[in-house]
């Protein structure tokens, strides 16, 4: 046999063990990209948990404070408890807890928990912090601690009031504290036509702006009122 072929024979044994190594080598990484993708799609799924799990608390929380601001003009204790109605109407004043417990189930729906104090509230202006992980792991990978490890993600949603109270409600006799409601009443009402404030005409209407929309809230008329986005917005910090 001619001793080139052998000199070649020798050469692609030799080349053999290398070709298995780069094709393992190449198979590994992919792997391991793999498990990569796998922790970014678990990180991401974590980010949407606690996204919704914010924004649900935020929304809860402006559905309670819109309720605790109307039934103050139904039953009239914006004007037997004026600086409590103001707190409402500026995003304060109602328990936080039914909002954790919102922003518990949404994070639930979406595959993970709040574990321990995984849902902080916020004053002024009134924000959720929240914390997830997921209840799933990354998977089994090529990297031994995906198998065991959850992903964990936080948000926060912001309530902020879109409302102002009319200056000069505000100023003489309206929900600050400052004033005796039944003045306007008592002086014939701010049309001059007389009469509403405790003097058994009923209660004078208030007027705010929101966002550069006026609403008239007259508590002997309250067929027209402003929905819970119109009074607050609820938004994500980021």
């Amino acid at each position: 046999m001619p001793a080139t072929t052998v000199r070649r024979r020798r050469d692609a044994g030799q080349a053999f063990p290398l070709y298995i190594v780069a094709v393992g080598g190449l198979l590994f990484l992919a792997l391991a990209f793999f498990a990569v993708g796998q922790a970014a799609a678990t990180r991401n799924g974590a980010q949407t948990a606690a996204d919704a799990a914010a924004l649900a608390a935020g929304q809860k929380y402006r559905d309670l404070l819109t309720k605790g601001l109307l039934d103050g003009l139904r039953d009239g204790s914006y004007e037997s408890n004026p600086a409590v109605w103001k707190d409402l109407l500026n995003g304060r004043g109602v328990s936080p807890d039914p909002a954790c417990e919102s922003a518990s189930w949404f994070a639930g729906r979406n595959g993970a928990d709040l574990p321990g104090y995984g849902c902080t509230p916020g004053s002024w202006p009134t924000s959720f912090a929240v914390e997830v992980e997921t209840r799933h792991t990354v998977g089994d990978s090529v990297i031994p601690s995906t198998s065991t490890a959850k992903a964990k993600a936080a948000a926060k949603a912001v309530v902020a009031p879109r409302c102002t109270l009319d200056p000069a409600e505000d100023g003489t006799g309206g929900p600050d504290g400052t004033g005796d409601g039944a003045d306007e009443g008592d002086k014939g009402g701010k049309d001059g036509k007389g009469g509403k404030g405790k003097d058994g005409h009923g209660s004078a209407p208030l007027d705010l702006t929101c966002d550069g929309k006026r609403w008239t809230l007259d508590p002997d008329d309250l067929r027209d009122l402003p929905d819970a986005s119109d009074l607050y917005s609820v938004r994500l910090a980021h």
